[in-house]
């Protein structure tokens, strides 16, 4: 595992003092002077590794100046990923340009600048939390659960940049849905140091205030894994979540089943846990799953509805178009996979940059029909 971990983190690192670099020359080459000093070599060398270094510092430290040298790191991260489309942007401008003589400072100025307002807009997107209504028919649904609601959250990221004041409002925002149930599907938490005990107070509010009157159950997703579970289950527990372990329970005659991310990894041995779950066929049931993985397996089995998160839609543009290749319509919405309907949220916080262009963050309500 550690092997693995510094491999992954070294090609990261590769890949981001390249980006850095071609950033660098693209600046000394259109504006010159100090764009093509000695400071600012530095100064993008030091900034291509300002990521790497606050996550591995983040990994061990709520400080509170480590949360700001983190969310500092991953602002830049996000701004870094605009101008380097906007330096590339600019060579392929100015290379079709080269006729009509435009001025290659001004070139570089526009696409420099629309790479700033194009961050500034995914950060105060990304800040604004919406509440996605859907409406799901299941088939074999127990007569008492139509027309009631359930909230579908995932992928809040808790750590050095959304912590207790996030995950505080997003609480209030469910509780003013009144929702039936609450289920949460994994990547609660970023994979960095946190105050979970502080962390878990808002669902122990929601749970005591009856909010929702069958209660909230959650799945871990990925990056619950770079956690010891001591570290952060026990605080949930206390608050009064309920954690699916791998396990089914059956809700006012509703089946709900919760399966580790990292135990979907490996399709049989993710069917052999499905299956020892016994799901009854003849009646609905809801699959909490982080990510919208193995579909044909869950549907074989005969899950009804799959609820999951992980994939951000992409967060912010380009990333979404690769995220629309990879996953294809399961990226985000409502989704039909045979009999079996499944619905991947975009989930209501950010991972790394925090910041959102052709997403939304959201809270899902589902009303059942």
């Amino acid at each position: 595992m550690r092997t693995r971990l510094v491999v992954f983190i070294s090609i990261i690192q590769a890949i981001l003092f390249l980006g850095h670099t071609f950033v660098y020359v693209t600046g000394a080459y259109f504006f010159g002077g100090w764009a093509a000093s000695w400071q600012a070599k530095l100064g993008f060398a030091l900034l291509s590794i300002s990521f790497v270094g606050a996550s591995l510092r983040g990994w061990y430290s709520f400080h509170p100046l480590v949360r700001a040298f983190y969310a500092a790191a991953a602002v830049w991260l996000g701004l870094a990923s605009y101008l380097f489309w906007a330096s590339l942007t600019a060579w392929i401008v100015y290379a079709l340009s080269a006729i009509a003589g435009w001025e290659r400072q001004a070139i570089a100025g526009w696409a420099f600048a629309a790479a700033v307002a194009a961050t500034l807009y995914g950060i105060v997107n990304a800040a604004v939390l919406r509440v996605k209504r859907v409406a799901i028919k299941l088939d074999n649904l127990p007569q008492q659960w139509r027309g009631r609601t359930a909230v579908l959250v995932s992928d809040l990221h808790l750590g050095h940049i959304r912590n207790y004041g996030f995950v505080s409002r997003v609480a209030r925002r469910i509780a003013a849905l009144r929702p039936d149930i609450v289920l949460i599907a994994g990547d609660l938490y970023d994979g960095v140091a946190g105050d979970f005990e502080r962390l878990a107070l808002p669902w122990k509010e929601l749970v005591s205030g009856k909010a929702a009157a069958h209660g909230v159950y959650y799945v871990g997703g990925n990056h619950e894994e770079f956690y010891a579970h001591t570290e952060y289950l026990p605080a949930i527990l206390r608050a009064g979540v309920r954690v699916l372990d791998n396990e089914k329970v059956e809700v006012d005659g509703l089946q709900i089943a919760g399966i580790h991310y990292r135990d979907a990894t490996r399709p049989e041995h993710y069917r052999t846990i499905l299956r020892g779950l016994q799901l009854d066929r003849e009646r609905a049931s809801i699959l909490l799953l982080h990510a919208p993985v193995r579909l044909a397996i869950s549907e074989e089995e005969g899950v009804s509805l799959q609820l999951s998160g992980h994939t951000h839609g992409g967060q912010f543009f380009p990333w979404t178009l690769v995220v629309q290749r990879v996953w294809g319509k399961f990226a985000h919405g409502l989704q039909l996979f045979g009999k079996m309907r499944v619905y991947t949220s975009y989930g209501a916080g950010t991972w790394g940059p925090p910041l959102r262009l052709g997403t939304k963050p959201e809270i899902v309500l589902i009303e059942f029909a």
